[in-house]
This record gives C-alpha cells, structure tokens and sequence, in this order.
C-alpha cells in the first residue's frame, strides 16, 4: 500500500527542487490520490502559502476518451503560483512546463451547494487566462490518481483583464500564440461541452473535497486547446473572443543561468579528449543507449 503521506512529501520536496520523480511502484486508488493532494496543499500552507482558487482538468472528452476515465478531475490553486500578466516569469524551478490557455472566473459569492452555482452572482467576473502546468513525475508520464496526488500538475496561471460575465457567450474563439506564432486554435466550447458547467463540476467536487468556494477565489475552467511545451525566453500569449488577451515571458534567474552554464561547461571538459597512451585508440569503444519507457499503464501528456 502507498504511504500517503510520505508521497505527498516527495511530490511537496520535488516542485520546490525542481527535480522529477519516479511514479509511485505501489497502485492505488483515486480517493487516496485526493487525500495525498490534501496533504501536499496542506505542506504549502503550513509554510504560509494561501489558496487562491481551484481548477478543473480533464474537461476535454477526448482526453478523457483517451484516459480511460469518465469524469473530470479537481485540484487546488496556490496564490503563490499566480503570474502577473504581461510580466517576466522565472521557470528555472520547474521541471518539464507547458502552458496552455483557459477561461477564467471569479468567485461572486460563498458557493455551498450545486443550487447556489446557479444562482445570481454566482460569477463575479471571467477573463482569458494561461495555465502552466508541470508534472513532478519523471518523462511527463502518469496514471490517473497519480495526476491527482500531484494537485493536476498545477504549478503556475496567469489572468488577464476582468470582463464582465455574459453566460450568453460561451462559444468564444480562442488562439494561443508563442513567440507570436500561432501554435493553437480552439473554442470554448470544447470545455465540457460548455465552460459555463465548469462552475457546477466544481461545485461538486470541492464539496467531495470537504470544501466550499470563497468569494474571491479563481476557478481555472480547464484547457481550451492541448498544452504547449514552454522554454525559457518564450512569449505566451492567448487570446478569447470578447474576453481578450493575458501574456507573460518565461525567464531564468540569473543564478539558475550561472549554475547551468557551470555543468555546460563541466560537461564540455569531461567529454574533452585527453592525451592517448600510444598505440591504443582515441575512440575507445563505450555504451550509447536511450532508456525505455516504463511499461507500467500511463499517460505522458497534459491532464487536462
């Protein structure tokens, strides 16, 4: 059986490093991937981190088709993870990111019940946003609950200016650019159907979670399009019809540059020729290879 807890603390220990991890060699279940992702958010708060909001992943029936899986899944959003729009971001801590774009709401009121998701001032506000995401598992590869324990690979979201909410419009247009180039196109619509059930999906599952919606908080509504792989110095920009645009430039801190120009450099030397013994060869046989994938059942992609 897995310890939950000690899984939460490697998953906590990895985002903070910046470090894969392997997938948990123990199987289990969906209801105790909730309860590591309860623990892990736990470890955040502990050290004075708040929560911000919530967020949906898998709202997309084919990544759902594609997962084996038939409903959404629900994770938590750390106020430490938010990202200015239109600002430099500093990547170097995160592991293998992607970004992708999403509708954004804001929280009108308390919500306690599916009835209350419905009602009037339910939904203060919407706006175009980006999530990056960052799997803490090794390879970008996972199985279902182990998507979960990881908070839905959560790691970074960026909202871009509040709009007034018109339930009217929610088939909008949306395109995700990089570096000004268009790299994705989509609708609204292909969140569940129609983003504007993402409030009552999670409604459901923060009250599964012992959880109610604070007025203020954000609910990321899930991806519009599949997710971008996101490298440092790249502009991400998306844009929603009649929601606007939200940006933000991926950065490296300065120490994260010296530290990987130091193993460049290292790496260089080491693989430099030396002087040869004579008569033997510069080009002594070695052993090339490429690890394989684990053969355990798993998913590399985006959850959402």
């Amino acid at each position: 059986m897995t310890d939950l807890h000690k899984l939460a603390a490697v998953l906590d220990e990895a985002a903070r490093t910046g470090r894969a991890v392997p997938r948990p060699e123990q199987d289990y279940g969906v209801a105790d991937a909730y309860r590591v992702q309860e623990e892990l958010i736990r470890l955040r708060l502990e050290r004075g981190d708040r929560l911000a909001g919530v967020k949906l992943g898998f709202t997309s029936e084919g990544k759902r088709r594609q997962m084996g899986v038939h409903d959404v899944i629900f994770g938590r959003v750390p106020e430490s993870s938010a990202i200015l729009d239109g600002s430099y971001a500093d990547i170097s801590g995160f592991i293998h990111p992607r970004v992708e774009p999403e509708v954004v709401y804001l929280i009108g009121r308390r919500i306690a019940s599916p009835g209350d998701a419905l009602a009037p001032g339910a939904v203060a506000a919407v706006a175009a946003g980006i999530e990056v995401i960052d799997s803490r598992y090794e390879d970008f590869r996972f199985s279902l609950p182990d998507v979960i324990a990881d908070n839905t690979s959560a790691a970074g979201y960026v909202v871009g200016p509040w709009q007034p909410y018109d339930p009217s419009r929610w088939n909008l247009g949306v395109v995700l650019e990089i570096d000004g180039r268009v790299v994705q196109t989509g609708s609204t619509g292909a969140i569940l159907g129609d983003p504007r059930r993402a409030l009552a999906e999670a409604v459901r599952l923060a009250l599964q979670a012992g959880m109610v919606l604070e007025p203020g908080w954000v609910l990321l509504a899930g991806a519009a399009t599949p997710a971008e792989p996101l490298v440092p110095g790249a502009r991400v920009r998306a844009e929603i019809q009649h929601l606007g645009s939200v940006s933000f430039t991926a950065s490296v801190s300065e120490s994260a540059s010296a530290s990987a120009s130091a193993s460049a450099s290292a790496s260089e030397s080491a693989s430099a020729p030396g002087p040869t013994t004579p008569g033997a060869s510069a080009e002594t046989p070695g052993v090339s290879g490429v690890q394989g994938a684990s053969e355990r059942p798993g998913t590399s992609g985006e959850e959402s």
